[in-house]
């Protein structure tokens, strides 16, 4: 039975606003191990300023310097930094070979309301700050003026099969709606409802060329500076040096870390500095799962290929025509272990509330694209009134730049 010491996270909150708060983590190692912690900073919506990780393969130092916000919950977030810490096993500093984890059981939530501009953001904000990941959503209007909402949700809690559980979750969106709610009932689901629910396994072509063709991706606006990427292999005897400088966006160390972790690669050492608010710099000593130096010329262009792409376009964003209506479309690339990019509905309905933008349909599914896993969000506007005045050009780019910054 493995253990893990209350001081293998630390957080040192900053005492004057103008500097970074310091998180510490210090246990036993694990490939993928920066991933899994980046992912939940991205989700606790903290900006990292600067981050050294060093480890032996066995054991792991990890310092990130980062700026909270005024409702950052760092207790909360200690508590899921150490759930990502691999325990440590009798007297053996060695992580050891573990069953895989059971998958977390799958909720449907049916909500009614009547509709308001703006209501769907709201109802995810609840979910997230109830720690409640959303799988699946399907969201449509109807014509005398109501929503219905089905929300597939798995609870980072685990309690949500409890009554005080699902009686909190009523509590919060009451307060967010009012008494406007008709229906609001939370059950769970088994494996058969899930297959029913399923989306077809392919996406339409049209979607497809538009958002994966990759020589139409070269002149596309919404898309961050290509990095500049080199590997140092005359450095080391053991390790590939592994130098990025990139345009800072949200998430830039979760995407790399992310990139690697599916590459199952580990990083020995690592420095990551920002300079100003456009520019993030990194050096990067890295090897293989197996401890050996990734020598093979093809296996460093691959790398190489595949960071260019997730650090320039980290998300596809992309606005087509459907007849007479306009369909808002993002990809979320998922990771091997079957992680996404968190929050990203969030951002979404966030950026169409702030341009005042209906929503008439949303939703959610996982297609297999060009042998990858994508999580794509197909969001149909109400083309009624907003659109008139907010261009096709005018969404794409605040989405983008809410998902970006």
């Amino acid at each position: 039975m493995g253990f893990l010491f209350d001081d293998a996270v630390i957080i040192r909150q900053s005492e004057k606003e103008e500097e970074p708060s310091v998180i510490t983590v210090n246990c036993p190692d694990k490939t993928g191990l920066g991933s899994d912690i980046c992912h939940i900073i991205l989700f606790f919506g903290l900006t990292l300023v600067r981050t050294d990780v060093s480890t032996d393969g066995k054991w792991c130092y990890i310092v990130l310097w980062v700026v909270g916000r005024a409702n950052t919950r760092w207790g909360l977030l200690k508590k899921r930094l150490m759930e990502a810490c691999p325990s440590c096993s009798g007297i053996s500093y060695y992580w050891p070979e573990l069953q895989p984890a059971k998958p977390p059981d799958v909720f449907i939530l049916k909500f009614c309301c009547l509709d308001r501009k703006g209501l769907l953001h709201d109802v995810t904000e609840v979910l997230c700050q109830l720690e409640l990941t959303i799988k699946k959503v399907k969201v449509s209007t109807t014509p005398d003026g109501k929503v219905m909402d089905l929300f597939f949700i798995t609870d980072t809690r685990g309690v949500l099969h409890t009554n005080k559980r699902k009686e909190d979750v009523y509590d919060h969106l009451k307060a967010v709606v009012g008494d406007t709610i008709i229906i609001c009932d939370i059950e769970i689901v088994g494996p058969e409802v899930m297959t029913c629910s399923q989306e077809p396994s392919f996406l339409p072509l049209a979607i497809t060329e538009d958002m994966f063709n990759i020589e139409m991706l070269e002149d596309d606006r919404l898309a961050l500076k290509c990095p500049c990427i080199t590997m140092d292999n005359l450095l080391s005897p053991s390790h590939n040096l592994l130098q990025i400088v990139s345009q800072n966006h949200k998430g830039l160390l979760y995407d790399v870390m992310r990139t690697l972790k599916d590459f199952n690669i580990q990083i020995s050492y690592g420095r990551v500095t920002t300079k100003g608010k456009t520019e993030c710099e990194m050096d990067l000593f890295i090897m293989q799962a197996d401890g050996k130096k990734i020598v093979d010329p093809s296996k460093q262009k691959a790398l190489r290929s595949r960071l260019e792409m997730e650090l320039s376009r980290p998300l596809r964003v992309s606005l087509i025509s459907r007849g007479p209506d306009t369909e808002l479309l993002v990809a979320n690339p998922v990771e091997l272990s079957g992680k996404g990019r968190p929050l990203v509905f969030y951002d979404i309905t966030l950026a169409l509330k702030m341009l005042d933008t209906p929503i008439f349909s949303a939703k959610i599914g996982r297609y297999l694209i060009g042998g990858r896993e994508w999580e794509i969000y197909r969001v149909l506007l109400d083309e009624s009134d907003a659109l008139t005045s907010v261009s096709k050009k005018k969404i794409g780019e605040t989405v983008w730049q809410m998902l970006m910054s």
